[in-house]
């Protein structure tokens, strides 16, 4: 039941292009070109994030992308 409340919190939070543990802008993240167009942006609180350039948008990182 948790996790239905946080989820939608979280993707909005994505959306704002800010980090989902600190809430810090994640522009200013380190940077890591991937493969096709994604970066790999670490936020300073060491959570990981694939940016699609693309279409401009964050998303957590999976373990196989970690």
């Amino acid at each position: 039941m948790i996790r239905r409340i946080i989820a939608p919190v979280q993707a909005w939070i994505l959306l704002q292009g800010k980090c989902v543990g600190c809430g810090r802008n994640l522009a200013l993240g380190k940077r890591i070109e991937g493969q096709g167009n994604t970066q790999k942006v670490i936020c300073t609180c060491g959570r990981i994030f694939i940016f699609d350039k693309r279409r401009g948008k964050y998303r957590r990182a999976t373990f196989s992308e970690a």
